[in-house]
């Protein structure tokens, strides 16, 4: 699962690594990418939104918005052939 988190008043690498940090020992998140004002978190569907919101108030932001997108396997035709002749 993919989780987009957007922080305000993030100005810096510091508040990159303060915040990529913080996440670091939240269980079930697989990686995390921080930018400027936006974190995007793969995790395992085990992580709350109010995890994400305690472990990011340790570095003095707050979360602005929360979105979440799972992943989806693509449907397959089962009546068409894989490779036909």
């Amino acid at each position: 699962m993919i989780t987009i988190v957007t922080i305000a008043g993030m100005r810096g690498e510091h508040c990159k690594r303060a915040v990529f940090m913080a996440l670091t020992p939240v269980a079930g998140i697989r990686s995390a990418e921080v930018s400027l004002g936006r974190v995007t978190i793969d995790h395992d569907g085990s992580v709350t939104e109010e995890e994400l919101r305690e472990a990011i108030s340790v570095t003095g932001y707050v979360i602005a918005d929360v979105a979440h997108e799972r992943r989806v396997l693509p449907l397959v035709d089962s009546h068409v052939e894989a490779n036909p002749i």
